[in-house]
């Protein structure tokens, strides 16, 4: 067997690729009104902004509560006595670069717990029930990329369907270079597809 060659670096690997869908989420909110990071986009409420604030509240918890470094950052969404769905969309008086700041301030807290502690390090989640709560830094960050990845996703389908921008990160969207042309033709293709798949619905 051909050795790797570079040596092998967990935590880079990992600070990647939370970093890659940190930057993808936040790169839908470019170009947008205040109106439209905030825009209600499904029948339970998705919002592009309010998915920032979740995943911002996310890192906190899980890379530096648990982990006995606690950020300082309020967040009363959070608390005992707040409203359901509370940290999934942002009030008319926390505008956008407040929580994008949040969220950036998050991304600098949570890599120092990385970059501090092994990835074996053993942490106790406040929220996961006494005697169930304790989780490793490795498991910890991988739980944080995988959510953030999931919303970075709900965020792709929200911008297109706000007004049909698409792409994996600028300047490169992973897309076929084709028209508007080209795409309603192919939508239409899957559209009678599923239809003579599903003959009886």
């Amino acid at each position: 067997m051909t050795p790797p060659k570079t040596a092998p670096d967990p935590k880079a690997d990992l600070h990647r690729y939370l970093q890659e869908a940190r930057d993808a989420l936040l790169w839908k909110l470019e170009g947008l009104s205040e109106y439209d990071v905030r825009r209600p986009m499904t029948p339970t409420g998705t919002n592009l902004l309010g998915l920032v604030k979740h995943v911002a509240s996310v890192e906190l918890g899980y890379l530096g509560d648990t982990f006995g470094r606690p950020s300082g950052e309020p967040m009363p969404w959070l608390d005992e006595g707040a409203e359901d769905n509370a940290d999934m969309w942002a009030t008319a008086d926390e505008s956008r670069e407040y929580i994008v700041g949040l969220y950036r301030r998050a991304w600098a807290h949570a890599d120092a717990t990385l970059d501090a502690l092994a990835l074996d390090a053993v942490g106790r989640v406040p929220w996961w029930p006494s005697g169930k709560d304790e989780v490793t830094l490795h498991h910890a960050v991988v739980r944080v990329i995988a959510d953030t990845h999931r919303h970075a996703g709900h965020a792709d389908i929200v911008r297109e369907l706000m007004d049909g921008a698409v792409g994996e990160k600028q300047g490169s969207n992973s897309i076929p270079p084709v028209d508007a042309e080209w795409w309603e033709d192919y939508r239409s293709r899957l559209e009678r597809v599923a239809r003579q798949a599903s003959p009886s619905d």
